[in-house]
């Protein structure tokens, strides 16, 4: 039964997940918001949602493991699996101002989460600040973004179109998708903690691997789709906001709804895991302008073992 609930979960996250972005974009169009502050803000929230309500509620539960691990693993996941897959699909592109101006925020973002690993603890303070770069990260991509002309045509086209769309179906849609997502969460949670006490391993290992792939579906299913469409450049930069997301926003918010230690065993292995893939996603990126096939098979081989020395070790 520990199963269907587990499968029960993940399904409505990741239904949850997409409703809330569907319905909160629409009503960001007609309200005139740009597209990059959709992204930022919307998009990238949205596609988190899922992570940040189950590290929310594993920290309500008393599952640290869940909790801390949810994040590392989906940022580990997020490059090594993600990209990958999208890389094997099809190129992808990097745009070169997007990198420049949020790679550097990535690498910041993954040195903070180990500061936050090796101190051992997720404390409120540590939270205020975490929401404060998040809020800081939005507001200076909005005005370096507001300041495009590209982008001021864009908002003149979002706003002559804006009228066609009905607000209340749209926010019918955002409180569903949320309350679908809350649900989701709750079942993921709760089967995960019992899963976990079953088999005999720790409930870290879960989030690392169970949880984290199953609460990053949103970003794999957006990257794919992209890649598929030959929009890598987007599958890039959903990879790139979302982590960042997860960094700030996950842990920044989970800290200060409830504060909790972190568990050792993510500094022994997990954590180096995390700044090694940010680090060869931004190596990757400079040495040309895409991402190859053989580098996102690069990238889809490391996860494998990664996880493959996770399995050996809960043996």
């Amino acid at each position: 039964m520990v199963y269907v609930f587990l499968t029960l979960g993940l399904v409505l996250l990741v239904a949850g997940g997409e409703s809330f972005v569907r319905g909160s974009v629409a009503i960001a169009r007609r309200l005139g918001m740009s597209p990059l502050l959709i992204g930022l803000t919307l998009m990238g929230f949205g596609t988190s949602l899922p992570e940040m309500l189950t590290s929310v509620q594993a920290a309500l539960d008393g599952a640290p493991g869940i909790a801390m691990g949810n994040v590392v693993g989906s940022n580990i996941a997020n490059i090594l699996l993600i990209l990958g897959i999208a890389a094997i699909v099809y190129p992808v592109h990097v745009d070169r101002g997007v990198l420049r101006r949020d790679g550097g925020v990535l690498i910041v973002s993954a040195i903070v989460t180990l500061i936050i690993v090796v101190t051992g603890s997720l404390g409120r303070i540590a939270g205020f600040v975490l929401v404060g770069l998040l809020a800081a990260y939005v507001v200076r991509s909005y005005l370096v973004e507001h300041q495009s002309r590209a982008v001021r045509e864009a908002e003149a086209e979002i706003a002559q179109t804006a009228a066609k769309g009905g607000v209340l179906v749209s926010l019918l849609l955002t409180l569903a998708g949320l309350g679908l997502t809350l649900l989701g969460a709750r079942f993921l949670v709760s089967s995960a903690i019992e899963l976990a006490t079953a088999l005999g391993i720790s409930e870290t290992i879960i989030g690392l691997t169970v949880v984290a792939v199953g609460t990053s579906l949103p970003e794999l299913v957006t990257s794919v789709i992209a890649a598929l469409r030959k929009h890598t450049d987007l599958a890039l930069g959903n990879i790139i906001g979302s982590n960042i997301f997860n960094t700030f926003a996950i842990l920044g918010i989970t800290a200060l709804v409830k504060p909790i230690p972190v568990p050792p065993e993510i500094l022994h292995l997990d954590i180096w895991v995390m700044l090694a893939a940010t680090v060869g996603l931004i190596a990757f990126a400079y040495t040309a302008n895409r991402i190859e096939r053989w580098e996102g098979a690069v990238f889809l081989i490391a996860y494998a073992g990664y996880i493959g020395w996770l399995g050996a070790g809960a043996l």
